[in-house]
């Protein structure tokens, strides 16, 4: 592809997608056709380069409306945003869902991760392939995880056009996928939220506080939202002003649930307090770590408690715009999302005045495009803003330079909705559930070798014992992978590890963001390992050398030593030990840094190449 403006003009399908997001072109210069007014001066080229943020969305428009993104659709939203097409190549290639190169109109992703992998996505995937072959009009690509791990394997598929359909298959056979690609339309409807949520409607469990809702509310409804107790946060929220909200944040303890773990009333009070202006709020729903599936559950069981907590959230730090960055890999989770905002909106729940209160505060959705590095907040600012999703280097912070380089506070879906709670009950009823340094309730995901995969509630404390036993392990254990592909594996005889913060820290493990993949003797060991080493592969950003090369000398090593034990895998695990340390001491961001994570800890803890 020529990474200048060329000759290659867009078909009028890729025209008529840029300009539904755009509107009609001005002038020649963001591609009309020329006109006498064209050639004595330029205009629009200011007001086109403050759009740049819109690259991202122009993108997802085509890909959506024709399956790829041709030469011609490249110039001519380059030009339409006044972008260097260089620049703009480099991001659409950043994405795994776009492709600059032809292909057919459906996609089916198979998810190759983790739980899909101890669940027979291979089978899986040399089934669908078998039967779909050349010229079936589909394309099947072997996918990172698709947030579906409570039903592995998974399959989503994706038809293009006017407008793009989708379709998930989970747990998927060959039969299921086969038709979920070839007639989307036709495709069995995606199960409820709630039977992700194994404690819902169960005796003992009555008192959930995060999933109280999901189940029992309509997601698409408003007034039966707001008939459980919705809102009653934002309306405590203006009775106390931005500094009361934050000061009940902190005094409640609230740490992020990301897996930083860093204090959420700390982060909004530096954003509130900077004097740059205007402030912004994101929340990062873009988890892409294999085993998480947490935020999808909430966004499509409770989306309305995520608008409200949003809107808190930016009237605490002074924002008055919000963006949701969302993992592109949800249809479901997206169209729920945009129902619950326009509802918001047109009940006065956003925009201009919300509730009356003089307020004015407005979220935009912005899809993402199947980057793992995005979750990274700093890469998921330069997603926004129309870049390649790659880490910043720190200081300066987000709370001082953020999103736009304006101070931005940032965070998951699961922090968020933590501060309703907090509202309602009150900080000190709320930092009583946990312990005194991991306060309130935490959202798990468990997946893999057991009975009852999905999103458990507990609150900080219990073991990891005690929640195995909720979901019901299978057969033999042979292991636990705690906080996803960038944590760390324990053993059987250590489930009375605490799951906390502090207590995982203790172990010499992680929490992460909440996952819990049990792995039974069935599974093997070094070929999981070998996945782990290739996702990070496949992820990493390749700013930054540590990361871009260390991952893949990890996965070449791991490759040599799959099937070799004792001695003759000696070497290699000690060149791993020696990149893991270079990985861990030099890389910009968290995905270098933890990329050995979880291969060290098999090593060392289960003795995997003994």
């Amino acid at each position: 592809m020529d990474l200048r403006f060329g000759d290659s003009k867009p078909t009028d399908e890729e025209r008529a997608a840029i300009d539904t997001l755009l509107g009609p072109p001005e002038s020649s210069w963001e591609g009309a056709d020329r006109s006498d007014a064209d050639l004595r001066w330029a205009r629009g080229g200011r007001e086109a380069r403050e759009r740049r943020d819109l690259l991202l969305p122009g993108l997802h428009a085509v890909n959506d409306r024709i399956g790829w993104i041709s030469e011609g659709a490249l110039d001519y939203l380059c030009r339409r945003l006044t972008v260097p097409p260089a620049e703009a190549y480099g991001v659409a290639t950043f994405y795994a869902m776009f492709s600059v190169k032809p292909r057919p109109a459906t996609v089916l992703h198979v998810c190759t991760d983790l739980a899909c992998a101890a669940a027979g996505a291979s089978e899986l995937c040399a089934g669908v392939e078998a039967r779909l072959g050349l010229g079936s009009g589909v394309s099947v690509e072997r996918s990172p995880c698709l947030g579906l791990c409570e039903r592995a394997p998974a399959a989503l598929a994706v038809k293009a056009g006017d407008p793009v359909r989708t379709a998930v298959s989970a747990p998927a056979t060959v039969e299921r996928a086969v038709l979920a690609a070839s007639s989307p339309d036709s495709a069995p409807e995606e199960p409820p939220a709630a039977l992700a949520v194994p404690q819902a409607g169960r005796a003992g469990h009555e008192e959930l506080v995060l999933l109280s809702r999901v189940g029992v509310v309509d997601p698409a409804s408003l007034d039966d939202y707001r008939a459980h107790g919705g809102y009653t946060a934002l309306r405590q929220a203006f009775a106390i002003g931005p500094a009361g909200v934050i000061r009940e944040v902190t005094d409640a303890g609230l740490v992020g649930r990301g897996g930083a773990a860093f204090p959420t009333g700390r982060k909004w009070q530096a954003t509130a307090s900077q004097p740059d202006h205007p402030h912004y709020l994101v929340c990062n729903a873009d988890e892409s770590e294999p085993g998480t599936f947490k935020d999808r559950v909430v966004m499509e069981g409770d989306p309305y408690s995520l608008v409200e907590s949003m809107t808190i959230a930016g009237y605490a730090v002074g924002a008055h715009k919000g963006y949701l960055y969302l993992r592109g890999e949800y249809p479901r989770a997206l169209e729920r999302m945009e129902h619950a905002i326009g509802q918001a909106r047109a009940r006065g729940l956003l925009g201009d005045d919300v509730l009356g209160q003089g307020y004015a505060f407005d979220i935009e959705i912005r899809r993402g495009a199947g980057a793992y590095i995005c979750g990274e907040e700093t890469a998921l600012f330069n997603s926004i803003e129309g870049y390649r999703g790659e880490p910043r280097s720190k200081p300066p912070f987000p709370v001082e330079k953020g999103l736009f380089g304006k101070p931005t506070a940032e965070n998951n879906v699961e922090t968020l909705v933590n501060v309703l709670p907090i509202l309602t009950m009150g900080a000190q009823a709320y930092a009583a559930i946990g312990t005194g340094k991991s306060t309130g309730p935490k959202l798990f995901c468990v997946s893999g070798s057991v009975d009852r995969p999905g999103i458990y509630e507990l609150p900080f404390g219990a073991t990891l014992g005690e929640l195995l036993d909720l979901a019901g392990v299978r057969k033999r254990l042979r292991a636990v992978l705690l906080g996803g592909a960038a944590g760390g594996f324990v053993r059987p005889d250590e489930l009375d590890i605490p799951l906390t913060f502090e207590g995982t820290r203790e172990a010499g493990t992680t929490l992460g963001s909440g996952v819990v993949l049990a792995f039974d003797d069935t599974v093997p060991l070094p070929r999981l390992l070998l996945r782990i080493a290739e996702f990070f592969r496949d992820e990493s950003c390749g700013q930054c050398v540590p990361c871009r090369v260390g991952t893949v000398r990890q996965e070449e090593a791991l490759h040599r030593i799959v099937d070799r034990t004792g001695a003759a895998a000696a070497s290699d695990i000690a060149l791993l030990r020696e990149v893991g340390r270079a990985m861990k001491d030099a890389s910009i961001c968290g995905l270098g840094q933890t990329a050995w994570n979880a291969v060290e800890s098999a090593i060392d803890r289960l003795g995997a190449y003994e």
